[in-house]
């Protein structure tokens, strides 16, 4: 082998050494190095679970489950102690899993993409879902704007959009003489309802809807309805039917007097505006707490709800 490099000498050697001594020298170091990388290398280092975890900023349990889901094994187990191991090389494929779960997908998901079963229809439909959820945060972020840039800050009435389960009701379709009137009709609509058999449901929820476009000062064309646990027969004055649910509506509170309307209504509307909404549905006025169990106008509670959709999406 010495004679090798003799033989051998890199391209300079002279002008860089003296005298042969150092000749000499220079090549048993070669020859040394040369030797030293044809030594096997030495099994790469293990790293108790623990230790593993805090290189990586994630819990023992985190690695854990991990292993138990098939996600990312020890590269060594300890037969008698059960003490995991883990590899230097096995960070890349905790990040990978770190990462894919930042992004929304979850545990299961995320082995269907080590196995190689996802495909692209996969992700894009995962790039829909965060396409939606980031939808929905800029409407919160809307929601928030819009009050920091009011006058006030009303959060005691604010709008809240939210779904309108399905609801089987007792309907009555009338004339009123005004707004004021709304109420004279409730009485008689009750003793009919007892007559029927009907049941209100829990939680009681009766609400009214206006039956033409636009305001008018009397002769108010109206249909009041409550909800019921069943349908009855029909009779004259009272018809079952049932309200499919809505998926999104536009809501606010109203506490006081009915004649006071117009002004959540105007808070509500203005909401729907600047929001990118438009209705979608007929509004429904829902009574809470009233004349029936309240004293005090002030007491009384309504809820004015309005059917939404985004514009360009019904």
């Amino acid at each position: 082998m010495l004679s090798y490099f003799r033989k051998n000498i890199p391209v300079g050697i002279d002008d860089c050494v003296g005298n042969e001594s150092e000749k000499e020298v220079l090549m048993m170091r070669m020859y040394e190095e040369h030797e030293y990388c044809k030594k096997p290398k030495e099994p790469s280092r293990l790293y108790r679970i623990g230790m593993f975890a805090g290189m990586n900023h994630v819990t023992v349990k985190t690695l854990r489950h991990y292993d138990e889901q098939g996600l990312l094994k020890p590269a060594y187990v300890d037969e008698e102690s059960g003490y995991r191991y883990y590899q230097v090389s096995q960070i890349a494929d905790l990040h990978q899993i770190l990462a894919l779960k930042n992004v929304g997908f979850n545990l299961e998901e995320i082995k269907e993409i080590q196995m190689g079963k996802m495909d692209r229809t996969q992700l894009i439909r995962k790039k829909q879902e965060i396409l939606g959820e980031l939808s929905r945060l800029t409407d919160k972020l809307a929601q928030l704007e819009s009050y920091l840039a009011g006058e006030s800050l009303n959060l005691s009435a604010p709008v809240l959009v939210k779904s309108l389960p399905e609801v089987t009701v007792a309907s009555m379709q009338t004339v009123v003489k005004s707004y004021d009137a709304l109420f004279d009709a409730m009485p008689k609509m009750g003793e009919e309802m007892e007559r029927l058999g009907c049941v209100c449901a829990q939680p009681e929820y009766c609400f009214t809807h206006y039956l033409e476009p636009g305001y008018k000062e009397e002769q108010v064309r109206i249909e009041t309805c409550e909800a019921v646990t069943e349908r009855k027969e029909d009779s004259e004055l009272i018809q079952f039917k049932v309200f499919p649910e809505v998926k999104e509506a536009a809501c606010i509170f109203h506490k006081g007097s009915y004649n006071d309307f117009s002004k959540s209504y105007a808070v509500v509307l203005k909401y729907i505006e600047e929001n990118g909404y438009e209705i979608c549905g007929n509004i429904r006025e829902s009574y809470i707490d009233g004349v029936w169990n309240k004293e005090s106008e002030k007491e009384w509670l309504s809820e004015i709800q309005i059917p939404v959709c985004k514009i360009g999406r019904q």
